[in-house]
């Protein structure tokens, strides 16, 4: 439910809070990490070593594995452009950590999610329904634990 004494992009993230926490994941804000609750972190404004801040940092066993860039509803259409800057963020070295790239980059409103995966020889980003499953329990059979953690 919307609600309208909050800013657009405040309305698209609590969309994203809940729809991440229903795939499984567990939003913490960056202040307050509790690595023990789930395998899959989603931590909000993460800060990275340039000075700039990614909206979510995606973490696997306590491993940075990806990002997702939120937007206003009305840029939905524009999600594409929004890509140089969430690829950007993806390559960026996050604060307090020596991380490589990371691989998995979402773009969402909360009503329109894209997904690239920066593994793939020619990546593309790609419409998906939701947010992919960190892999609770069973994390070995889940292709993103299996992805997150190969060489």
């Amino acid at each position: 439910m919307e609600n309208l004494n909050q800013a657009p992009e405040q309305n698209a993230r609590d969309i994203i809070d809940r729809q991440l926490t229903a795939a499984g994941w567990a939003v913490q804000k960056k202040s307050a990490i509790n690595w023990h609750v789930s395998a899959g972190i989603a931590v909000t404004h993460y800060p990275m070593k340039d000075g700039t801040e990614a909206d979510y940092v995606l973490f696997v066993d306590r491993k940075p594995i990806g990002i997702i860039e939120a937007k206003r509803e009305e840029e939905g259409h524009h999600l594409s452009a929004v890509e140089d800057q969430s690829s950007g963020y993806a390559a960026s070295k996050l604060k307090h950590l020596n991380n490589n790239p990371l691989p998995f980059v979402y773009e969402s409103t909360g009503v329109l999610t894209h997904f690239t995966d920066y593994r793939d020889p020619k990546p593309r980003s790609r419409p998906v329904f939701t947010f992919h499953r960190p892999g609770r329990g069973r994390r070995r059979e889940c292709w993103l634990h299996r992805l997150s953690h190969r060489d």
